[in-house]
């Protein structure tokens, strides 16, 4: 009995001392993992606030870069309008417009480009994905081809009408063929429940059918107006305008302001159409409305700058790899990326060619080209 008694004592000691260090284990574990946790929030605030820094940084940088070989002194002075009359029309009627249709642009196809990818659930997605630029590139090549750049200039001979087009007009009739384009895409897709690889597929087949009108306009078009449509589809922010900017920053704003009120529906997404379907999402209402949203903030850019490629493929990418998946945060943040990398690719164009502005469109596919084929080669997931 008494050896009983004595068993059942150490046994007793035996369980106090392995809870006592379970539960410093545990203890230490969750200290481990809070201490994780606020390393993980240091450092994305961190990145945060580098990406403002370095996006304020660049947005005066490339307003001071140019031909005029205008001073940092004299650029700070124009801008407070206290420079020379010379210099105060070269900050406010062509820089200024310019790098803010930078800002405005590279926002937009960024955040165009991680709803794509979002929706389609393809990481590869960009706002080329529908065709959007295709179409937009035929709507403008038709424009100054077949109506010699504007609705009012129809009765001119090319060559007149071409050096007096209406940019608007061009733009205008780019934006509506984009626009078509994503309908269609989309009506086509309806057959199939919108599968988000049926979209994909259908946007290649689309677009490719926008580039062969495009090459069939051309070769039927005079010297004068294809060289006119062909610079016209080179990505240039030179062509700027403080109306087009204005209407951009409404596009892009209203459809900023709307992507992040429905985070938390691209979050739900982000583990598949069930899963966002049983806390309440109707996948294919937010599927088609973002698309047409993502679709319209890509018309807006390319009908009035042109191609400006690789922008929504880049800024996701590299949010979602600083910062997580989290939308509430990425989109802001892609937003922000899209402004740094337009004002960065800008600055390049401005400063390699002596004087003379390459086009935007071209440095983001040099810069886009080289990463693209870094994603195919390390993604851990092949199709």
């Amino acid at each position: 009995m008494k050896n009983q008694e004595k068993i059942e004592q150490n046994l007793k000691k035996l369980a106090k001392t392995h809870a006592y260090w379970y539960h410093k284990s545990m203890k230490t574990a969750t200290l481990s993992t809070l201490d994780e946790q606020k390393r993980i929030r240091l450092r994305k605030i961190l990145i945060i606030i580098a990406l403002l820094i370095l996006t304020v940084l660049m947005f005066f940088v490339c307003l001071f870069v140019g031909s005029s070989k205008m001073s940092v002194k004299d650029g700070f002075d124009a801008l407070g309008w206290n420079s020379t009359n010379a210099n105060n029309r070269i900050m406010w009627n062509i820089r200024f417009p310019r790098v803010l249709a930078a800002v405005v642009a590279g926002a937009g196809l960024a955040i165009a480009g991680l709803i794509m990818q979002t929706c389609l659930g393809n990481v590869m997605a960009s706002p080329s994905t529908l065709g959007v630029s295709n179409a937009a590139v035929f709507g403008a090549n038709l424009s100054i081809i077949g109506f010699a750049g504007g609705f009012l200039t129809m009765g001119k001979n090319m060559a007149d009408a071409v050096n007096s087009f209406n940019p608007f007009a061009v733009s205008m009739v780019a934006f509506v063929f984009s626009i078509a384009s994503t309908l269609l895409v989309l009506a086509l897709c309806r057959l199939r429940n919108f599968s988000p690889n049926t979209i994909v597929l259908a946007g290649i087949a689309i677009g490719a059918i926008w580039t062969a009108g495009t090459t069939i306009l051309q070769f039927f078009a005079t010297d004068v107006g294809l060289s006119a449509a062909v610079i016209w589809s080179f990505g240039d922010l030179g062509r700027a305008t403080y109306k087009q900017d204005y209407f951009m920053i409404g596009i892009v704003g209203a459809a900023l302001i709307t992507f992040i009120c429905l985070s938390w529906r691209f979050n739900a997404m982000l583990g598949g159409d069930n899963v966002a379907k049983s806390v309440g999402v109707n996948v294919t209402a937010l599927r088609v409305s973002a698309l047409l949203i993502a679709s319209l903030i890509t018309s807006v850019c390319v009908s009035f700058l042109g191609i400006i490629g690789f922008v929504g493929i880049i800024c996701p990418h590299v949010v979602k790899k600083l910062l997580g998946h989290n939308h509430v945060v990425s989109i802001p943040m892609t937003a922000l990326t899209g402004s740094l990398l337009l004002l960065i690719a800008d600055t390049i164009s401005r400063s390699i060619a002596g004087g003379t502005a390459l086009p935007v469109g071209a440095i983001t596919s040099l810069l886009g080209a080289p990463f693209f084929l870094v994603m195919l080669f390390t993604a851990k997931e092949r199709a």
